[in-house]
């Protein structure tokens, strides 16, 4: 029981805080007797070793008596979108693969992630969001690419 506790809370450890800022949420599903509605939600979120990019992710929440709670599982569907706002500075050195969100996404297990990639040939970032969960995962992804603009140049 011991250890099943200690896994427990290192899940809930490094899941970390949400990076995200709320945008906006649209009702999906309308639930009857007062309880929260399905949704999707929109966030917006800044590259932490990247200036000059800032990416919005959207995500099905679940609604319904288990989402009002918090023991709901929300959907795997996500989407995300990033976009150059300024110049572009990378603070250190950029590794593959490298979380720049993670959110959980069930009580039990389950989160979405958007993990950052550099093209360097193209020079260009690449964000790619996922939901993963201990024993299974989900292929549902989606990818956002980011080419390196001088913005230092007027046209």
């Amino acid at each position: 029981m011991r250890s099943f506790i200690s896994a427990v809370l290192a899940a809930l450890l490094m899941t970390g805080p949400v990076l995200a800022d709320d945008v906006g949420c649209v009702s999906t599903d309308i639930r009857m007797l007062g309880v929260a509605n399905d949704k999707i939600c929109v966030a917006s979120f800044k590259d932490p070793a990247v200036d000059g990019v800032v990416c919005h992710i959207s995500r099905a929440e679940t609604g319904g008596f288990k989402g009002a709670i918090g023991v709901a599982e929300d959907p795997s569907e996500a989407s995300v979108a990033c976009r150059q706002t300024g110049p572009i500075m990378i603070k250190g050195n950029l590794k593959d693969g490298e979380n720049v969100f993670k959110e959980s996404r069930s009580f039990w297990f389950k989160t979405l992630q958007v993990v950052r990639f550099y093209d360097k040939p193209n020079n260009t970032l690449i964000y790619l969001s996922y939901s993963d969960k201990l024993v299974d995962g989900s292929p549902k992804n989606t990818i956002s690419t980011v080419p390196i603009m001088d913005w230092s140049k007027k046209p």
